[in-house]
């Protein structure tokens, strides 16, 4: 059998898009035949202190010499010391959900010193899995990671149920993600304020506990624009739920400043939803034009006309909604993300 180590930082069923890649594609990676041990790195990441780094280092190094190990991003590119180390006694793959050095906050200054810590870990790297087309670029042109080692693996996308879409004159808006600066809540909460005349009611879901100063200004911005009563937050949910919710929901909209893949668009767009999100990142490779707007990132003023249009526009929801469900008929499924990703371990013998 053959058999790959896992490496994540912290908790393995952290309710995140990067975490749920993870989890999928080693169930995935098991069906196909793969002993896959996972390891957890322990927690601090992506600024772990010197004693999480040397907890980190210690649990790959638990792993056989030769045993190829790949290592979630969010990690690996805290750790470029130890990922030289673990590169001399095993085949190591960098598995890169997004550059860490765009995460929407950093200063100028913290952005420089993960660039190169980043940069430093991915040239130990025997291989690198990107999420996207878009992704494998940047690190090809802004890391220096030479094209032939990079394999493109996007995520996966169930077949989701057409959404039927709510039932009582209100517009049902649905917004998917954990509540951290970079999904950009604090522009969709400011580019709702001026449309309150219209018929819609907002739910947020996702991970509430990722960053306590942006959920609670989240909760702030709701109230300071009298939004309170139009909004629902409720924290991480179950699948389950979430395809209850995708099932009544009219328009899924985020404002990302930046996605590596975008997995809550392609997961709306499997549901029929007519999409509104930001071309930051690799969104643009996700949705295409036929499934919504796209529009740029941190604009509140193109993000409210969006969604004025298309809460106005019935004809033209129903148009962006066949355009979505159209295009996620060619979308991954999550055995395609592990075939790729198979492959691509298959090659570093």
């Amino acid at each position: 059998m053959k058999r790959i180590g896992f490496a994540v930082p912290g908790d393995l069923a952290t309710p995140t898009g990067g975490y749920g890649y993870d989890r999928r594609v080693i169930t995935e990676l098991r069906v196909l035949g793969w002993q896959v041990d996972v390891l957890s790195l322990g927690e601090g990441f992506p600024q772990p202190s010197a004693e999480q780094r040397a907890i980190a280092l210690s649990r790959l190094e638990a792993l056989p010499e030769g045993v190829p190990v790949v290592v979630d991003g969010l990690a690996l590119g805290a750790l470029p010391e130890e990922a030289e180390t673990i590169a001399r006694r095993s085949p190591l793959v960098a598995l890169v959900h997004h550059p860490l050095a765009l995460e929407t906050g950093l200063s100028s200054a913290d952005a420089g010193k993960l660039f190169e810590s980043e940069r430093k870990a991915l040239a130990a790297a025997r291989a690198v899995i990107a999420t996207s087309p878009s992704t494998g670029q940047r690190l090809s042109e802004h890391y220096g990671v030479p094209p032939e080692h990079i394999t493109v693996a996007p995520p996966g996308t169930d077949r989701g149920t057409p959404a039927k879409g709510s039932t009582d004159g209100t517009l049902r808006l649905l917004s998917v993600g954990a509540v951290v600066p970079r999904k950009g809540f604090d522009i969709l909460i400011a580019a709702l304020a001026p449309i309150a005349e219209l018929k819609w009611r907002l739910t947020i879901a996702g991970d509430l506990t990722r960053d306590p100063a942006t959920a609670a200004k989240l909760e702030a911005d709701i109230l300071r624009h009298r939004l309170a009563g139009r909004i629902d937050v409720l924290g991480a949910v179950s699948q389950e739920r979430l395809a209850t919710i995708y099932s009544s929901s009219d328009i899924f909209v985020l404002a990302s400043h930046f996605e590596g893949y975008g997995m809550a668009y392609a997961e709306a767009m499997a549901h029929g939803l007519p999409i509104i999100g930001t071309w930051g990142g690799a969104t643009i490779d996700t949705v295409p034009p036929e499934a919504g707007f796209l529009v740029e990132p941190g604009n509140a003023e193109a993000l409210t006309r969006a969604l004025k249009f298309l809460i106005e526009n019935e004809e033209e929801r129903r148009r962006f909604a066949a355009g979505a469900l159209a295009a996620a008929t060619s979308l991954p499924t999550w055995q395609d993300t592990a075939k790729i990703v198979a492959a691509a371990l298959d090659r570093l013998a």
